[in-house]
């Protein structure tokens, strides 16, 4: 099936202007990220509330979103994404609105820490500890604290199954879910989807090198689990998972290799595949229905975890 024609246009307009990450800085693409920000479309939302929470020797901002309805409610504790090195609460407004609609639950988003200012486990680590102060103030959030839920796209994605990862670890929060939207699994290099889609669908071979070339502190944190969870072989009793992949993806097949490994290890799985559609479908979902329909799929499951 080939590329969705809504998306193929925003390609061709894309590809007309290529990026040397040889020469690009981290801000130069935040300011970029910014301005694209204008365009988006955001549905309303009962409530939303940004907050700055005290983690240990920093503050971090989170924004909750609130549906109608009476409280207590499940709640996902969503993570965005950007390559460690982009995004924000405001740049996954408008993804975090349609999942409150489409799930009926609060979600809180998670503005951790960015590379190359905070080098890798630093995004892991606040992933976890925010969690762990939204559990703590479940009460105070609306929240019920026995249907929490952890999710989020592309690094976002990575952050949530790690935070499960570590969760079991420390005997932490226990979670009713993981919502993966096209996460980061591990390393793609060597994978049909990226020899397939490494250039000209967003998501590039040169963009990976770049996000990794800013977080990691070496390349040996490529092997560290909390960078690449497919490694890691204590994945049994981790919540059940939705995987949420895209046809032309570099990060499809790592995406659907992890969805495996979860089902060998007893944790059950939904994946999907959507032949039409690229990394970050999500931010598409406004204007793409078959993005807003994967959003809703991938919200549907979500749902069902919760009841």
């Amino acid at each position: 099936m080939p590329v969705n024609p809504k998306i193929k246009f925003f390609l061709e307009q894309m590809n007309t202007m290529p990026v040397s990450f040889e020469k690009i800085t981290p801000e130069v693409m935040r300011s970029s990220e910014n301005s694209a920000l204008m365009a988006m479309q955001k549905e309303p939302v009962e409530k939303v509330e940004d907050r700055t929470i005290p983690l240990t020797g920093r503050d971090i901002p989170i924004r909750i979103y609130t549906p109608a309805g009476n409280a207590p409610f499940p709640a996902l504790v969503f993570y965005h994404g950007g390559g460690w090195v982009l995004g924000s609460i405001e740049s996954h407004d408008a993804i975090c609105r349609e999942l409150v609609n489409l799930a009926s639950c609060v979600v809180v988003s998670v503005e951790y820490r960015l590379a190359p200012e905070h080098k890798f486990p630093a995004a892991v680590e606040d992933a976890y500890e925010s969690l762990e102060w939204i559990v703590a103030h479940a009460d105070e959030l609306g929240i019920d604290p026995d249907r929490i839920a952890v999710g989020g796209d592309s690094a976002g994605g990575n952050l949530a199954t790690v935070t499960c990862l570590i969760a079991k670890e420390r005997s932490g929060p226990r979670l009713v879910h993981q919502l993966l939207l096209y996460p980061s699994t591990g390393s793609a290099a060597g994978t049909p989807s990226m020899d397939e889609n490494g250039k000209g669908y967003l998501l590039t071979s040169d963009m990976m090198g770049w996000f990794q070339m800013h977080y990691l502190n070496s390349p040996d944190d490529r092997h560290h689990p909390y960078l690449s969870p497919i490694l890691s072989d204590e994945l049994e009793g981790l919540p059940p998972a939705t995987i949420l992949t895209a046809q032309y993806d570099p990060l499809r097949d790592i995406g659907a290799a992890y969805a495996e490994k979860l089902q060998d290890h007893g944790v059950e799985v939904y994946y999907k595949n959507y032949e039409d559609l690229i990394h970050g479908f999500a931010n598409f979902s406004s204007f793409v229905p078959e993005a807003r329909a994967a959003v809703a799929e991938g919200a549907q499951e979500l749902k069902k975890a919760f009841s």
